[in-house]
C-alpha cells in the first residue's frame, strides 16, 4: 500500500505497513483527498489532525527520519529527526532521502494533501 503526500508541490510517497491503523487510513482516503494543516514541533516532526480517530497499535519505539506515525489515534506525524515514545507506525517515506525530506518539509508549518494512487482507490 502506498500513500501520496503532496507538500510544497512535491509528492512524498509513503509505503504503508500492514496493520489495522494503516488499513483504516487507506479506507479514510478512499473517500477522497484529505488536506491537513501540519505544525512543526521541536524541529523534529510535522503533525496534523486527521479529523478522525483510527485504531491504535502503539509500541514504545524510536522514530527515524522518514517515519510516518499515528499519534494519539488522530494525529498524522512525519518525522525528520528521532523521537522515542508510544506510537503507532503507519509507514515510511519511500522516495526521498533524509536530506531531500527535510528540504521538502522546510521550516515552519506546512499544508499536506494525502491521496491514494488510483489503483488503491478502486478507480
Amino acid at each position: 500500500m502506498i500513500l501520496n503526500m503532496e507538500v510544497n508541490h512535491r509528492t512524498i510517497q509513503v509505503e504503508l505497513i500492514p496493520n489495522s491503523s494503516a488499513k483504516a487510513l487507506e479506507e479514510l482516503l478512499k473517500g477522497g483527498p484529505l488536506t491537513l494543516q501540519m505544525k512543526d514541533y521541536a524541529h523534529m516532526e510535522k503533525f496534523g489532525d486527521l479529523g478522525a480517530s483510527l485504531p491504535r497499535n502503539d509500541q514504545y519505539i524510536t522514530t527515524k527520519a522518514g517515519d510516518v506515525i499515528l499519534s494519539e489515534g488522530n494525529l498524522l506525524v512525519i518525522y525528520y529527526a528521532p523521537n522515542t515514545w508510544n506510537f503507532t507506525r503507519l509507514g515510511r517515506v519511500a522516495n526521498m532521502s533524509e536530506r531531500e525530506l527535510k528540504k521538502v518539509l522546510g521550516k515552519g508549518n506546512i499544508t499536506a494533501t494525502l491521496t491514494l494512487p488510483a489503483e488503491q482507490r478502486g478507480a
